[in-house]
């Protein structure tokens, strides 16, 4: 899963801010959708290395994991300081790598009967009908039902981190997620992630300025790559998984 530091980040800092930013959002939306299509970019080159040199996914799958965090951090932290010129190509390449980590749960749900190119269709479309109910959601809550939403949220997302953590750790021992525990995972997924999706809409207004788009356009990507991410998990649970 994609690191979500960044918005829990913004949940604590707006409390009950006035806004600061009514235009942030917009501001942000076409590097959103920029970073979406390389992205999209990403995952294409991620699914030809898969299909034409397996043996080598593998190993450059764990180095693009690595440089990935690295420049999500240095990338958010030059965002922050509004230092433009240089954040924008390191959150190009960011996008770029994010979406050659995707590829190999896109290349599951190809393979995985009764989810395919329509899976990942459906899951693109939920984003896209999420995004639109958030933005009307979030951008009309109020102080006390924005705020309780946050923290509710926040937790959510940090309890969903600490059982994929506990995943990971027991499937290293060869202990793996019954279907019917991994479909309530990545249903959990799925609703706190658009739930975070209406809570971008009622914080990033009340954290950041008109002219800070880009820390806001980070951290709404994270929420729709996951978003994404636990649509497709979800989808290829109830399937049964890789059937070939």
């Amino acid at each position: 899963m994609s690191n979500t530091s960044n918005f829990r980040n913004a949940f604590r800092e707006a409390g009950s801010q006035p806004l600061v930013g009514p235009n942030v959002i917009a501001n942000a939306l076409p590097y959103v959708g920029g970073g979406l299509v390389l992205t999209a970019v990403g995952t294409y080159g991620g699914l030809s290395v898969i299909n034409n040199n397996p043996q080598l996914f593998f190993p450059t799958f764990i180095g693009a994991v690595i440089v990935e965090l690295i420049l999500f951090f240095v990338a958010q932290n030059v965002a922050s300081q509004g230092n433009k010129q240089v954040a924008l190509p390191l959150l190009a390449a960011y996008s770029l790598l994010s979406g050659y980590t995707l590829s190999g749960i896109v290349f599951v749900a190809l393979r995985t009967q009764g989810v395919g190119i329509e899976g990942i269709g459906i899951a693109a479309l939920g984003c896209g009908v999420t995004f639109i109910a958030a933005r009307q959601i979030g951008s009309n809550l109020s102080d006390s039902d924005g705020i309780a939403l946050t923290k509710t949220v926040s937790l959510g997302v940090i309890a969903l981190i600490v059982v994929m953590l506990l995943q990971l750790v027991f499937s290293l021992f060869g202990v793996y997620t019954p279907g019917w525990l991994e479909i309530g995972i990545s249903g959990l997924g799925v609703l706190l992630f658009a739930g975070a999706a209406v809570v971008d809409f009622y914080v990033l207004p009340r954290t950041y300025n008109d002219d800070e788009y880009l820390p806001a356009a980070l951290s709404m990507y994270l929420t729709y790559i996951n978003l994404f991410v636990f649509i497709l998990r979800l989808l290829i649970a109830i399937n049964g998984g890789d059937r070939d």
